[in-house]
């Protein structure tokens, strides 16, 4: 646990808070750009912003010269924010409305990532008509599956996400792109899934994606995706980065050796990997309460700030802050303060006895606690704290009772 003072946290900031260590986030994303690198390709880290999408950590993604990936006009509007190179940029979506590609394309955004047929063809309509050049990848359906929750899985033959490679959709966007005049085709895009620790379905979709390069007459960019596994419970059984992008990279150099074949350039999306264990999320407990057979430490916060229990049944771990070397004798239930019975953050964990006022730190919610948290039972959203060697920065402030009713008429 980085050496963070949750009393003073709390008191400055109140709870629910998340917060973040950025010596630990500039830690991953170096890691990442240490490693991931070929003298035989290019190489390029896009930091996966759906995990955490704020101006302040898309300025740190700036500042370390990283690209980033945007699935949605709200994120690419934080990136302009921050003046984010729009060369660096990807603009993922399955379903880019016609306002979205517009946006896009009016921004410059450096390369947007076709999901299917019909977007390849309206974007080809688009482009004519507003005389805009565009580079293009194209997200390939591999049919490789991670073995992941079926929520999270993203390349089975019937995912909402991509095209499969070899169909008749396929064919025809090829053909598409033979006819456009303003469509850059640069290559292809596959993501397999998320929270994935074999290394083998990375490697298996990338050798996949190399054999498709043997039908073209260029050298293409290619995209791996994201989705590597971090820990959340002592369950988890990672993939330190290092050994990720080596492999990956190493695969890459032999089977394009071996095939006779090149590519321009090898993209990987980490998001989670990089902000999740870098990240807290800090409760007050309230009431405690037993019943036949649970007993209950009721927080401040729920499932509004953290949905994935609910949403994935995910694990975490968590601690009283001061008792962490205390005997831990009792199993609890973590509950949030919504009205719904699945509101509960984390089952059967062994904790000491709590009293009212303690404080719980629950480990590993940088990805997607607040990106994905909501108004529900109208919460307000927590605030925001990057800790630096000590220092503390307010990066989003809580939300207020009158910003909660601003936008109703």
């Amino acid at each position: 646990m980085a050496n963070l003072d949750f009393k003073f946290l709390k008191e400055k900031y109140g709870t629910p808070l998340y917060i973040y260590d950025v010596n630990h986030l500039k830690k991953n994303m170096t890691g990442y750009l240490d490693y991931f690198k070929s003298n035989v390709f290019e190489t390029e880290v896009l930091f996966a912003s759906k995990a955490f999408c704020v101006k302040e950590m898309l300025r740190l993604v700036k500042a370390y010269n990283m690209s980033l990936d945007v699935v949605s006009i709200g994120e690419l509007y934080t990136a302009i924010a921050v003046d984010f190179p729009m060369d660096k940029i990807y603009f993922h979506g399955n379903n880019k409305s016609i306002s979205d590609l517009e946006f896009a394309l009016n921004n410059n955004v450096g390369t947007i990532v076709v999901d299917n047929l019909m977007e390849l063809v309206a974007l080809d309509e688009i482009t004519n008509r507003l005389n805009k050049k565009c580079n293009i990848i194209i997200r390939l359906n591999l049919g490789v599956e991670a073995h992941t929750h079926k929520f999270i899985v993203t390349a089975h033959v019937d995912s909402k996400f991509g095209v499969s490679y070899g169909s008749n959709d396929y064919n025809d966007m090829l053909d598409v792109l033979k006819n456009s005049k303003n469509i850059n085709f640069k290559g292809f895009h596959s993501h397999i899934g998320s929270q994935i620790f074999d290394l083998d379905a990375f490697t298996a979709a990338l050798e996949k994606m190399l054999g498709i390069c043997k039908s073209f007459d260029k050298p293409l960019v290619l995209n791996i995706g994201g989705g590597f596994g971090v820990h959340y419970t002592d369950e988890d059984k990672p993939i330190p980065f290092d050994v990720v992008s080596k492999t990956l990279v190493d695969t890459c150099e032999k089977a394009l050796k071996a095939n006779n074949v090149k590519i321009e350039k090898l993209c990987i999306e980490p998001g989670r990997s990089i902000v999740a264990e870098a990240g807290y999320t800090l409760y007050t407990i309230g009431f405690t309460k037993k019943t036949p057979n649970k007993e209950y430490y009721f927080i401040d916060g729920g499932m509004t700030d953290n949905i994935r229990p609910a949403l994935y049944q995910a694990k975490y771990d968590c601690d009283i802050v001061g008792k962490e070397n205390e005997l831990k004798n009792h199993i609890v239930t973590i509950a949030g303060k919504c009205c719904e019975s699945g509101d509960l953050i984390i089952e059967n964990h062994p904790l000491p006895e709590a009293k009212s006022g303690d404080l719980l730190v629950t480990y590993t919610t940088g990805a997607y606690g607040y990106s994905m948290s909501s108004n529900y039972n109208k919460a307000l959203t927590p605030a925001v704290v990057f800790v630096e060697d000590g220092k503390d920065k307010l990066v989003c402030r809580r939300q207020s009772y009158d910003e909660l009713l601003e936008r109703e008429i």
